[in-house]
This record gives C-alpha cells, structure tokens and sequence, in this order.
C-alpha cells in the first residue's frame, strides 16, 4: 500500500491526530464564522445542497457560515482551496461525487487528490432516472432492451451533461451490462443544453439526476425508463427500479457531501457532523430537497467515507474498462 492509498484511507474513515488547538475529549466550539466553499457556481445541485443546509448548520453551531462558490475544473477549484486550508474546522468543502471520486479517474494530471479530505457528512443523495424520448415508445427496461435490438447497428446515440461524468460513466456502465451495443455518446456542457436537444429529439437516451429531469417528465417531454435508487423515486414512485426490472448490482446516487481538510481533529468532525444532522432533522428543509425528487443525508462520517470510497472503487473500474476521459 503506498503513501497515498494510507492517506486516502485514513482521511476517508476520518482517522486523523487532533491538532494542537484541540483539547483532548474537548468539545470543539466555533467562536466566528465558518466558509463552506462549493466548488460550482450557484444555481447547480451542489449549491442547492449547501443553501439548503445553512440556516440548520448556523444555528447548530452558533455562528455565521459563508458560502463561498468556487466554480472551475469541475469541482477541482473549490476541493484544492479546501485541501489548501488549515485543519481546524473553520473551512469546509461542500462537494460531489462527480468531483470527489470520478475526477481522479478521468482528469489527465491532476495535482490534488479529493480523496485526502476528510468526510463529515452526507447532505443529499438522488438516483439518477434513465429517460428515453417519447418517441421510442419505449416505457421500461425490457422494452429497452427490445428497442436497442431492432435499431440498425450503430444508429443509437446517447446523451450525457459532460464527458466524464456521472450521467456519461452510467450509461457506459449500462451499455455493459446490456451487452455493449454500440452507441454514440454525444456531451455537452451542462443539463439545460443537454435537455434541450433531447427534447428535440438528437439523441434518445440520458441519465440525468431525478430532480434535473422532473419537469421534463411531469410534462411527458420524456419517458422514464429506471432509476438507480436502491428504492422508487418517491417524486416518480410509478418509474421501477434497475433491480426491480432484474438489472442486479446497479443501485447508485449522485450525493453531495460536506468534507474536511486532512488532518481535521475527530472532535471538530464529530462536531460538524452533529450540526449537519441538527440541519438535516429540520421539516423545511427535508422538504425543500424532497419536493425536488432528492433524498436528504444525514448519518455518521464514517459512513459517508465509505459511500466516497465504494464509488471511487466502481466508478474508477468503469472509467478504466472504458477509457473515459473528461473534456479539457
């Protein structure tokens, strides 16, 4: 096991030294406030996620706390600013899993490793649904399947929101499970672009998060065909399950999670994680995110540190089966 894998693990299971500043059994309280860094612009899911949670988070803890969007190199930006800063509880990372365990995988050259910080928390989770344009007539897996065998070879293109990232992984990671048929993959730089020519009919398939694609299919502009939760959406309770429509081992989320930088003591962890919950407790905001089709987090560091390291492991074997790179 080499340095970086130690690392990686320690941080990820949140198996860090208590700094100097830190009594020890001490109970960390923040005495001013506190930069939540989003390594996106807002209006995306990541933001939504972090404005969603900070009023619980303010009053759990007593002071202010400042969201500071970092947008750029795909979440790279903020996670390295995070990486960068001091241990003591005072900056965190709000980020995703595109950004905390795709990119690693699909970036040429990156210089950080997102997988060094620490997990504090879940803050949301959402399956992702398989929509299919109406046109195909097309309304589950098996009709899918049937739809893909009559197409002529080569003909099937597919949509994803970027190159390299979770919509295009899981459709490759489709595509293996169906037998690899041949399709084109056809990014673009963002939902809205994407959903727009699906719409019109470019392409016939993409994955895209539950809350992204909702209005689409409450308007029947698309079909849903699955979703990777490892239950119904409760928004779409109508579209099945991968595994309900027998496709085993294919149950995933995109998640957004509130990290740490290396090295962060346990009390100030156990502190964050506890105000993170207090948040998450709270009706308003479990329904600001379920009335988007997402799914509020919550739990233990530890857990959210294995859900990372479990993704980083899946998404890193698609990635290399299918050499996915991630547009520059």
């Amino acid at each position: 096991m080499d340095a970086l894998t130690r690392r990686s693990g320690l941080a990820l299971a949140g198996g860090v030294l208590p700094g100097p500043w830190v009594r020890a059994q001490g109970i960390w309280n923040p005495t001013r406030p506190v930069t939540m860094i989003v390594g996106f612009p807002p209006g995306g899911q990541t933001d939504f996620a972090a404005r969603a949670i900070l009023p619980g988070l303010q009053n759990a803890l007593g002071v202010a706390v400042v969201i500071d969007n970092r947008g750029g190199a795909g979440g790279n930006l903020g996670t390295e600013a995070v990486l960068r800063s001091r241990p003591d509880g005072y900056t965190i990372l709000a980020g995703n899993s595109s950004s905390m365990t795709i990119n690693p995988h699909t970036m040429d050259g990156m210089m950080i490793d997102p997988r060094e910080l620490v997990a504090i928390g879940l803050a949301l989770r959402s399956s992702l649904v398989l929509c299919a344009h109406p046109s195909m007539h097309v309304r589950d897996l098996a009709g899918l399947r049937a739809w893909i065998a009559a197409q002529p070879q080569g003909s099937i293109q597919y949509g994803s929101t970027n190159a390299g990232s979770l919509t295009h992984i899981a459709m490759e990671l489709l595509r293996e499970r169906l037998g690899q048929p041949k399709m084109t993959h056809v990014p673009y730089r963002g939902s809205a672009a994407a959903m727009a020519d699906f719409i019109a009919g470019r392409f016939s398939l993409m994955f895209d998060g539950v809350s992204a694609a909702a209005p689409f299919l409450r308007a029947d502009q698309l079909r849903g065909i699955l979703v990777t939760g490892e239950a119904r959406s409760p928004a779409f309770p109508d579209i099945a399950t991968a595994e309900q429509q027998g496709l085993r081992d294919f149950a995933f989320y995109a998640w957004i999670g509130i990290f740490a930088p290396r090295g962060t003591p346990p009390e100030i962890v156990t502190r964050l994680n506890a105000a993170l919950n207090q948040a998450l407790a709270d009706p308003a905001t479990r329904e600001r995110m379920t009335s988007r089709g997402d799914e509020p987090g919550g739990g233990t560091a530890a857990g959210m540190g294995r859900m990372m390291a479990q993704d980083d492991a899946r998404w890193g074997e698609v990635v290399r089966a299918n050499n996915i790179r991630a547009e520059s």
